[in-house]
This record gives C-alpha cells, structure tokens and sequence, in this order.
C-alpha cells in the first residue's frame, strides 16, 4: 500500500517531526511504502510531488494546525492529531487503511449500499445542497468533513457548497440567498454550530466522523429530513423568531448576538442579588460573612460585572467568530473598569469585532503558519489596540455621556418618568420583537449595570400586555375573532405571562391597521403606570414568574396593577375597533 503523509504542529518542530519519524518507522515496519512532508516554522520539507499523491492509495494528515487538503483531490483522507499519530502509530495507520475502503472506487460497485444511493440521488434531479462543518480545534476535521461532504454531494450529481467554522473565522461563508435556493441543510460538527438562519430548510445534524465515513447517506437524509413546523400559536410564535433571527443583518444583528449571550448572565445576577436583599436587607452586601453578603459577592460584584465584558465579547464574535472574543472580553471590561458602562461596552464590542476581522483579512500567513493567527497574532493586536482606544480615547466621553444619563433618569419627576414609560411602552408593542422593540429591551436592561431599575420593569411590563389583552379580547367576545385566533388566545394569554411579545404577532398579521394601535396603547399606559408608581425590577426576563422571587421587583401591588390596567385598556380597544365578524366569510361586519 502507498501512502502519503503530512505532519504539522503550531511550533513546527518537535511533534512534527516526531510524528513523521513514527509514521515512516511503523509504516515500513508494516509493510507500506510511505512518504511523509512536514510543515513548520522552517518551512515544508520533503515536499509531496503531484506524482507522489497521485500514485498514493491513501492520504495521513497527522497536524494540530490546518492543513489545506485541496491538492489531494479525490483520494481518501484520514486526520488525527500528531500526538495521537506518536502514541499510537499503528492504530492510526490501520484505522487510516480500514476508512479508506469507504473511499475506494470499488466501494460504488453495482448492487453496494452507496451505488444504490448514487443511483437514486442522480435520478432525482439536480439539487442544492448547503452544510456547515466544525470541530473544537477547527483544524483537520473540520476541513476534511467539508472535502468529503463535497465529494459526496458532486458524486449524487448535486450542487454544494459547504461553511468552514474554525480556528481563523468562518470560511466560504453561505449567503442569504444560497441558503434561501438550498434544498437541504446538512451540519457535520463536534461544536455548537447556531443553526437559527437555516429556519424552515430541511436539516440534518450529524458530526464529522459520519461525514467523513458515510457522505452520500449522510447527504441524502438531510434531503428526507423535515422541516420544523407546526400549527399551534407557539409554534408559529417559535418560527417567526426563527425568521427574525435569520433575517437580521449588519449592526443589529450583531448587538442582538451580545444581547442574547449576556441575559443569562444578567438574570443570574439579579436574581442573586435579590435573594441577597431578602436574606440580609437592603445594606446585604456590607455585612461580612453572612449569606446575604456572599450572594451580593456572587450576584453583584461578579456576575453583574461580568455581563458588560459578555456583552462586548460576543458582539465581536458575530462579526469577527473565534478571534474576536479576546479583544472584546477585555475592551468590555475596561468599559466598565473606566465607567462608560453599557455603552461603553457596545462600543468595545464592535470595535473588537471590525478590527479582529480587518487583521485577519488583511494579515495573510502561509498555509503552515495559519495557526499563528487566532491564538497569538490577532488577540494580541487587537487586544493592545481596543485596550488603547478605550483607555485614552472612547472610554472617557462615553463615561461623561452614561453620567449625564444615569443623574437624568435618578434624578426624574413625575412628568418625565410618565413621559419615558409611555415611550418605552409604545416601543414595545409597535413592532413586537422587532427592531424597534429590542431597542427599548436594550436600553432597559444596560442601565441595570448602572443601578437603574425603574425602565426594565417599564418595558417587562409593557412586552407581557400585548398578548394578554389580545387573548383575553379572543376569550371574552368571540365574535369579533376568527376560530383561529379564538383557539389561539389560551396559548396567548401564557406567552404573555411569560414576557414573550410576539405572541401577539399571529393576531396583528391578520389585522394589522386595528391591532397595532390597540396594543401600543395598553402597552403606553402600563409602561407609563409603572415608570409614574416607582416599580423596578432587577432582572431582564421572566414574566409573571419573577414576581415570585422575594425582592425582584419593588412595589409589586403597583407593578400588577400596572400590568392588569395595560391589559384592560388593549382590550377595551379591541373591541372598541374591532367589529363583529360575519358568520359566512370570517371578515368584519359591514355598517
């Protein structure tokens, strides 16, 4: 058997040629003739001819960084680490030669398992097949699984185009518009991949190895696979913010990607922190040793200030993947170690991201040395750089411009504090989780890092109303909703406790131009009660359920009221606007 290798580590020197030496000596020793190049800091050595691969019946890579396997065509690969390939040099040879046979022309004989599948795909038409692979180093098996994958689908006589997620970034990143024509969806990875702009397509989930040893299967049940759907307003509810997901772009879906990774962070730690005052009061966190203090320690002074630094990291990471986190772990931190808070943050975020992507593009490294990228040459740049422009350039008008706004909001009469409720709560409801709706979300939960609580509870209360006046409206005068929406209105009314806004979505589609208007003024006046009656709340999401946690919310009479009368009102509204309907064509009753 003829076998070509490549062995390759970061430094280049001892685990490269460590790796070589096993594969030469056990090789021989087995009686293979094998030919090995390394790839280090000195450069590649023992260079494979065309002529070598091309006589080769198999293909080794033994690396930790990534190794371009395009020039090896169609022949089989097989990857491990160099330390796996040192250790156990004959179980990787022979495990290389045992997946080989999966790769072998032979193997699509008439009557084998993967013909019949050829056979079958290639008589089904030309198809579009889009996938994503990653492994947790994202070196070897990511770009193997990829190969193979491409492979497969040419093979079926199908279109493809397969995403790379590793350690450099994203790489032939899919568009909207390749995934909108795709057929199926295929997601070979050992790592989280985020599959929420592949909403509605077909999707199969597997991981490398399975690409790697079984491709066309692999391919052809991602075409069998069905679609998530359903009938149920939850269901509906889920697929909208699916598409609103997959449908952001540029800024706002970056700010959007920061947001959702720090709410954990910022639900954990207000719910510390109340638990601390319930234990210990509201001077908890001066008393040494006691359980209020500890939970104060773990709620207030880390999780909460944490969720700046969160935020900025993984505003980066939408933009820039991997190699954006550090630079925006650290100018999220040094946002609020100089006092410019959340918007500090915010800014740190994208100018980590847009810069780590800058270098990236714009620093090009041979193939051997890639692995120099993610984990030295772009932290340390962007880092030193965003550390910089937040110390002595953005940090400081920042500071003053949070300042101005914190003293503003604490220091706020009746008259204002009405005036920003009924904002906040109109935002809210216009767009039901959309753009203009996470705006008002945003700007309630980054003041919790300045102590501000009176805007979060203004805006909590006011995303619960719509649902809950629109399924109360449903159960109490059915004649002015179609049977759709009547048996929609008890999931309504549980979305709505739950603080999920868009489950008023479903009802304003159908009727937009009375819908809308109603739900923004129940949502105006709750947010305007509960800003006007001092309601706050520690915690960014949860609904009714946090009204259960001691100390959560202040002024929780006032607080349910708030959210009662904002119901009432979209209800009253409701069936103010909304005629009966006729019992033939479903539309409203004529005069």
């Amino acid at each position: 058997m003829k076998i070509v290798a490549v062995t390759a580590c970061p430094t280049g020197i001892a685990h490269t040629i460590m790796a070589a030496e096993a594969l030469k000596k056990v090789g021989n020793s087995m009686g293979h003739e094998i030919l090995v190049e390394t790839q280090g800091a000195e450069g590649v050595k023992d260079a494979l001819t065309p002529e070598a691969i091309a006589e080769a019946d198999l293909v080794l890579i033994a690396a930790d960084i990534h190794v371009d396997p395009a020039r090896f065509g169609g022949k089989p690969l097989y990857a491990v680490s160099t330390s796996e390939a040192i250790r156990n040099t004959k179980a990787v040879i022979e495990a290389a030669l045992a997946e080989a046979g999966l790769f072998q022309p032979g193997a699509a004989a008439a009557g084998h398992p993967q013909a019949q599948v050829a056979a079958a795909s290639k008589s089904a038409g030309k198809k579009f097949i889009i996938g994503v692979t990653s492994c947790p180093t994202g070196i070897a098996h990511t770009f193997m699984a990829a190969e193979a994958l491409r492979k497969a689908a040419a093979g079926l006589g199908y279109e493809v185009k397969i995403e790379t997620q590793g350690s450099v970034g994203a790489k032939n990143v899919l568009t909207d518009e390749e995934i909108a024509r795709a057929d199926a969806v295929v997601i070979a990875a050992d790592a989280f991949v985020d599959t929420a702009r592949f909403a509605g397509k077909p999707l199969y989930e597997t991981d490398t190895k399975a690409a790697l040893h079984n491709g066309p299967e692999v391919i052809q049940s991602a075409l069998a696979a069905a679609p998530a759907g359903g009938g149920s307003l939850t269901s509906k509810v889920s697929e909208i913010k699916k598409e609103r997901a997959a449908g952001r772009s540029g800024v706002y879906r970056h700010l959007m990607t920061g947001v959702s990774y720090m709410l954990p962070v910022v639900v954990a730690g207000g719910l510390l922190i109340a638990l601390a005052f319930a234990f210990g009061g509201i001077y908890a966190g001066d008393k040494e040793g006691t359980l209020g203090w500890a939970l104060m320690q773990i709620g207030g002074s880390t999780a909460f200030a944490l969720f700046v630094p969160v935020l900025a990291a993984f505003i980066s990471f939408s933009i820039a993947q991997r190699p954006g986190i550090t630079p925006g772990l650290v100018g999220g931190m040094l946002a609020t170690t100089v006092g410019s808070g959340f918007l500090g943050g915010i800014v740190a975020g994208f100018l980590a991201g847009y810069l780590t992507k800058f270098l990236n593009d714009f620093i090009k490294l041979p193939e051997n040395l890639q692995g120099l990228k993610p984990v030295l040459i772009l932290p340390f740049l962007s880092t030193l750089v965003v550390g910089l422009l937040m110390i002595y350039v953005i940090g400081p008008p920042v500071k003053s411009v949070l300042t101005a706004l914190t003293e503003w909001l604490q220091g706020m009469q009746h008259s204002s504090a009405l005036v920003l409720g009924l904002i906040l709560g109109s935002m809210m409801a216009f767009d039901m989780g959309g753009p203009v709706n996470k705006a008002a979300y945003t700007f309630g939960v980054g003041l919790l890092s300045s102590k501000i609580y009176g805007p979060m509870a203004a805006v909590m209360a006011a995303g619960m109303t719509p649902p809950l006046g629109l399924g109360l409206a449903a159960i109490l005068f059915k004649n002015r909703f179609t049977k759709d929406e009547q048996e929609a209105s008890k999931a309504a009314l549980v979305l709505g406790i739950s603080f999920i806004t868009e489950g008023a979505i479903p009802f304003a589609a159908r009727d937009p131009l009375r819908v809308i208007p109603c739900i923004m003024l129940g949502s105006a006046v709750t947010g305007a009660m509960s800003m006007v009656l001092g309601c706050t709340l520690m915690v960014p999401h949860g609904g009714i359920f946090v009204l259960l946690i001691p100390n959560a919310v202040t002024q929780l009479i006032p607080y349910t009221i708030s959210i009662l009368a904002g119901t009432l009102v979209t209800c009253a509204a409701l069936v103010a606007v909304k005629r009966p309907l006729t019992q033939t064509s479903g539309q409203p009753a004529t005069a």
